[in-house]
Order: structure tokens, then C-alpha cells, then sequence
């Protein structure tokens, strides 16, 4: 028996709905498979935490979470609490002390009516964005300098280690080889003189080290182009912080929007639990309506189950919302269909109990 302990901390907006289906199909998955156990326990940390105790989390919350196998976020954000507050607060603070260093988003077209891209297929948008996730731009480096006054000046300090860099490129170059795919790297190497070039030059040591992956290397903007253009270049990808966050927002833009949009943040060594999202925001403009799309956050479950090296459920899940997909009528508005978030939670598991019965 597999006992697996997982924080729930629903957040903010839609954040509580969806999470609320992928505690439902986890219990699904219990019930179906005797050597999985998981038991729960919920945080009330967010924006209203905030406005109600001035914090986004308790002040020991990092060592109340140190105990759990992962942890299972919903959405940050609210109006009334700036974003850099409570992005920075909570999820960055969580990645940070638990050294998430690996940012996984999946950019997979799982049904062609859902892409905005003449033509393209399934075959055409299947690539993994490997994303760093601890430094880079979002380091939190810089200064405020004469602020209010004339000569006021802001650094946004750009933080690039050797150990960091290295060590997401070389997870990167690990997993194409495991996968046998291309890895792309993306960066900025002709106007960023310092951290880009170094960038490139780590891609390209650490490759000697595994010359049977093949390569390819994009300036950010030519990539960006190319993700909408010929997204069947990529697929496997390597890039820094910022880049990566840009781009697959791009990612998920061609394949359905952010309601199909999921991330993985991930301590390989497993020394911190690591934490797994939908990233489509807290959407409050829809909260309470019951028609917030679920399926990134059943998407996050299928990776934690990747995580979990239950791999036969994580594939289980996303062959599962490929085929919720093809039902029109059993989706939320966003998707062409007039059903609940609950609704789609439990259809999702009447097709996973049909699927699992196939294996």
C-alpha cells in the first residue's frame, strides 16, 4: 500500500471549484486501486487569508507543508491584493523554499477543434516545455533607487548560477534522452551579453555529455513566432524563467486556451514535497457560477500521478480527457458546452472507472 499525503491549498477564485474535482477523482482512483491511499489536509491561504492577517500564509506554513508528499494549488490572485504580493508571497515562496527547480508545462493539442491554428493536427502540437523555476528575472534581485524624485531609477536584476542553469539544462537533456526527442534550448543570446550568453554556453558544454540527443537552439522571439508557426519543430524545451513563462502561455493559447493549461513544479531529488497546478489564474470574474473548466486541474492530478511513478493512472487521465473532450454536452461554457464544474468532475470519473476497466 502507497500512502501519499497531499496539502490541499484551493486559493483564491476558482481556485476551491476545480480543486474540489481533482480531490474527487483522486478519491475515484482510491476506491479503483487497492495499493493507493491518500489522505488530505486543506490550507486557507490566499487573498482572503491576506485582507483578513495581512499574510498570504501562516508564518510557519513552509514547515507545516515539509510534511506532505505534494501539494495540490489552485489559484492566487484576488482584486484588492496586488500581484506581486500574492504571487510572491505564497506560490514563489513555496517554490523557492523547496527548491521547485523544474517547471513542467505540457503543450499537447489533446483534440484539433480546440486549436486556433489552420491545419495543424494532434501530431503537429506535442512538445514539453521544461521551464527553470527558481532564479533567472524572478529572483526577487534588484534596488529602488531616488524613488519619487526626477532621477528615480528600478533594477530588476536578472540572477543566472552556474549550479541553477546547469542543473535545469541537464534535467533537460535527461529527459529527451529518456524519451529519445530533440531538445530545443531558448534564449536571448544577442542582446542579453551576460546571462544568455552563458546560458548558451552551459547548453552547449553539457551537451558534449550527450551527444545521441539531438539539437536545435532559438533566439525567444524566432521561437515565438515558431510556436504558432511550426510548433512541430519543438519537442522537448529547455529555457529560463521568464521566458518560459511567456511562451507557454503562448503554448497553451494553441491548444485550447488556459482553461486546458497545467504546470508541475518539481524538486527531482524529492528532499521537499513538490507542487503541481492548473495555471489558468483565479478567474474571478467567473467565480461562484459553477462553470470554471476543471480539466487543467485534473491535468495537474495526471502529473502528480507521473510524479508519484503511478504512471498507468497519469496516462489513464490524460487519455480520459481526451475522450471528455469529444463530448460536447458534458463541458463547461469556455469549451462550447453547458455543463457545471461538478458535472464534468463526475462524468470525468464515470469515463476513468470506464477507461481503468480496459487494463
Amino acid at each position: 500500500m502507497k500512502n501519499l499525503s497531499i496539502a490541499l491549498i484551493p486559493g483564491d477564485g476558482i481556485g476551491p471549484e476545480v480543486v474540489t474535482e481533482g480531490v474527487k477523482l483522486l478519491k475515484a482512483i482510491e476506491k479503483m486501486d487497492p495499493k493507493l491511499s491518500f489522505s488530505f489536509e486543506e490550507f486557507p491561504w490566499g487573498c482572503e487569508y491576506y485582507l483578513e492577517h495581512g499574510k498570504m500564509m501562516d508564518d510557519d506554513g513552509i514547515e507545516k507543508l515539509k510534511a506532505f508528499d505534494a501539494i495540490y494549488l489552485g489559484a492566487v490572485g484576488y482584486p484588492g491584493v496586488p500581484d506581486h504580493i500574492s504571487l510572491w508571497d505564497l506560490l514563489l515562496r513555496i517554490r523557492k523554499e523547496f527548491d521547485l527547480y523544474v517547471n513542467i508545462r505540457p503543450i499537447t493539442l489533446l483534440n484539433e477543434r480546440l486549436t486556433p491554428l489552420k491545419d495543424k493536427t494532434k501530431k503537429d502540437i506535442d512538445f514539453l516545455v521544461i521551464r527553470e523555476n527558481s532564479e533567472g528575472e524572478y529572483a526577487g534581485a534588484g534596488d529602488w533607487l531616488y524613488k519619487g524624485k526626477p532621477e528615480e531609477v528600478v533594477l530588476q536584476t536578472g540572477v543566472f548560477s552556474r549550479k541553477g542553469t546547469e542543473r535545469i539544462i541537464r534535467y533537460a537533456y535527461e529527459e529527451a534522452r529518456k524519451q529519445k526527442k530533440s531538445l530545443t534550448s531558448i534564449s536571448k543570446g544577442n542582446a542579453l551579453n551576460y546571462s544568455m550568453v552563458f546560458w548558451d554556453e552551459v547548453f552547449e558544454e553539457v551537451g558534449k555529455e550527450y551527444p545521441d540527443v539531438e539539437t536545435y537552439s532559438y533566439l525567444v522571439d524566432a521561437a515565438s513566432l515558431y510556436f504558432v508557426s511550426n510548433p512541430e519543430r519543438f519537442e522537448i524545451v529547455v529555457t529560463s524563467n521568464l521566458f518560459g513563462d511567456i511562451l507557454t502561455d503562448i503554448g497553451a493559447a494553441i491548444t485550447g486556451g488556459m482553461g486546458l493549461a497545467t504546470g508541475a513544479n518539481v524538486n527531482p531529488e524529492r528532499k521537499f514535497p513538490s507542487m503541481f497546478e492548473p495555471v489558468h489564474g483565479s478567474a474571478p470574474d467567473i467565480s461562484g457560477k459553477g462553470i470554471a473548466n476543471p480539466l487543467a486541474a485534473l491535468w495537474s492530478v495526471s502529473q502528480m500521478m507521473d510524479f508519484f511513478q503511478e504512471e498507468k493512472w497519469g496516462q489513464l487521465i490524460l487519455d480520459t480527457i481526451k475522450d471528455i473532450l469529444e463530448e460536447t454536452d458534458n463541458l463547461t461554457p469556455d469549451l462550447g458546452g453547458k455543463a457545471t464544474t461538478s458535472e464534468v468532475g463526475d462524468r470525468f470519473v464515470e469515463l476513468l472507472e470506464s477507461n481503468a476497466q480496459k487494463f
